[in-house]
Order: structure tokens, then sequence, then C-alpha cells
């Protein structure tokens, strides 16, 4: 494994890019692009990279799909750290373009959902076509295969692209939420302001099936952030579940919920515990869910087996 490199959603320029560059680290590692957010794994599966980092979910697109089930499958990973990165757009075109001359517009298909109504105000009748980067659609411009692209305004240098337009969102503090992933370890410590992914698939489907699966959580207090359904591949119906929960596997309602599930649902995966971004540590547990009163509990519980309540 080469320690010193990290990979990402490339090619250069990309909204990927520019996350990974906020972290300190980043400054004395190689940071490698990849096609894609498998290949970008891949390297960290197979040694050839430390560790990678990949969009998993957009403020208004909500997932990405390509990182959810690429984590969901294959030989386990685990998330470390997470990154939050606010998302403008710029309409990057060859010098000279104007904007009558635009026929045909690109970029990563998170894109589209965020400038939909900017293109139907100023360019209605402009065929979109996905890229599979926002700066893979800016080397397609670059290349003359498209007329335009909506990428980082950062990305035009990179490409020899001016941008015709700058500050396109149509949702206002549009954010994305990038993770980096390495080989399982040992969780990132506890900061007091966590959170927990994991994915689960349910033994059968019946009625109710989902509720006993959030009651785990409910019981004991722990917040779920996020929860979508992915199929599995294995039929139509089947589907598991990515989730974020607040908290740390080491907090006690955590780890208690997650080993709720391990008993009822036949297969749950892991995927980290590490602080989230932009997220002060310090706020209390919820009354009767911090791990002194767990231990209470428990405490109580011995007592009144042992015949001491």
């Amino acid at each position: 494994m080469s320690p010193s490199r990290y990979t990402y959603l490339g090619p250069e320029g990309t909204f990927t890019e520019a996350a990974l560059r906020t972290l300190p680290e980043a400054a004395t590692r190689e940071l490698v692009p990849m096609v894609s957010v498998p290949t970008a794994l891949d390297a960290v599966r197979n040694g050839e990279a430390a560790a990678a980092l990949v969009p998993i979910e957009n403020s208004v697109e909500g997932g990405v799909t390509a990182t959810l089930d690429e984590l969901a499958t294959g030989a386990p990973l685990m998330i470390y750290r997470e990154v939050l990165l606010q998302i403008a757009f710029a309409l990057l075109v060859r010098p000279g373009t104007r904007l009558a001359d635009i026929k045909t517009v690109t970029g990563h298909p998170v894109a589209q959902p965020q400038v939909r109504n900017w293109l139907a105000q100023h360019l209605p009748d402009a065929l979109w076509e996905s890229s599979a980067s926002n700066a893979d659609g800016a080397r397609l411009v670059q290349e003359g295969r498209y007329d335009a692209a909506f990428a980082g305004e950062f990305a035009a240098a990179t490409y020899g692209l001016e941008a015709l337009y700058t500050d396109i969102h149509d949702a206002q503090n549009a954010q994305t939420r990038f993770v980096l992933a390495g080989r399982p370890a040992r969780p990132a410590a506890r900061t007091g302001a966590d959170r927990t992914s994991f994915v689960v698939w349910l033994r059968d489907n019946h009625p109710g099936a989902l509720l006993e699966l959030l009651q785990e959580f409910a019981s004991r207090g722990v917040n779920l952030m996020r929860i979508e359904s992915r199929p599995t591949g294995e039929g139509m119906g089947q589907y598991c579940f990515s989730i974020d929960c607040e908290g740390h596997i080491t907090d006690r309602r955590v780890g208690e919920a997650l080993m709720g599930l391990k008993r009822t649902c036949p297969k749950v995966r892991f995927l980290g515990s590490y602080p989230q971004a932009g997220v002060d540590a310090g706020v209390p547990p919820r009354p009767g869910t911090s791990d002194e009163d767990f231990v209470a509990a428990a405490d109580w519980l011995t007592r009144c087996q042992d015949g001491r309540a």
C-alpha cells in the first residue's frame, strides 16, 4: 500500500479535488484522480492508495448512489473523515462562445437538479447530456464535444476555458458531503460530535420490518441523520438500507443499537464512526441516553438479579 497516495473522483478540477485539498494532510500526499467512484475506491482495496475521497450526499439531490452502492458491496472499506463543501457552478465555455451559441451542455448527473431552473431560464432549448464528473464535462467542452459544462469556476484554467456565468445554483447554500474511505481498522477516536455509518439488510419483507429496525435506535435515543433504501440486485423488492446516525460506535446507545441490528438482521456492514464536519463537540446527549445512564441501568439490573435492588 502507498501511504502517501490518495485517490479521488477526477479528473483534475472536480469539486471532489477541491474538497480533498481542504484536508491538512493533502499537502503531503500524492493526489491521484480516477475516472469513477468505483475505481477510486478499488485503488484502496487493491493497496494502490491509502485512502480515497468520494462524494456521498448532496443537500439538493440526496445520496450519491454510486458511492452508496460501492461501499455496500465488494471488499469492506471504512470511513474516517468527512468534508462539507459549498457548491456553486460556473458555466464553462471555450473562449469566444456566446450564450446564443450554446446548443449542448454537460455536467455530472448530480449537478443537473442544482441548475435546472437556471437552465430553463437561460438555455431552455439546450440539450443536456451527463458526464462522469463536472471536470470531465469541462474536458469534453475543451475537446469540442459539447458547447458548455457546469463545473467549478476553478476548473476553467485547467481546461483552457472561460466562465461565461458564475455562482449558479437553484438552491441557496447547497452543499455536498464527501467521505475519506480507507481499509478497515480501528475507528477514529470519539469526539462527542460524531457520525456512524452502516448498511443493513432485512431478514425478510414483512409488515413492520422497517419499523423494527428503526425502533432499535428510537428506544435508545439515537438520532438517525440519513436513511436510504438501495436495491440489492437480488430481485424486485429486495433492498438494503444505508444509514447514518448521530454518535460513535463506542457510545453505549449506538453500540447497543448496532448489536440489536446484528441479532435480528442477516447482515450489517459497519462503515465507520468519524467526526461530523462543521459540528462542534460538547452538546450533551438527551437525558437517559448517556453512557452513564446505560451503566446505571445495567447496575440496577444486576442488583435486581442479585436480590439487592
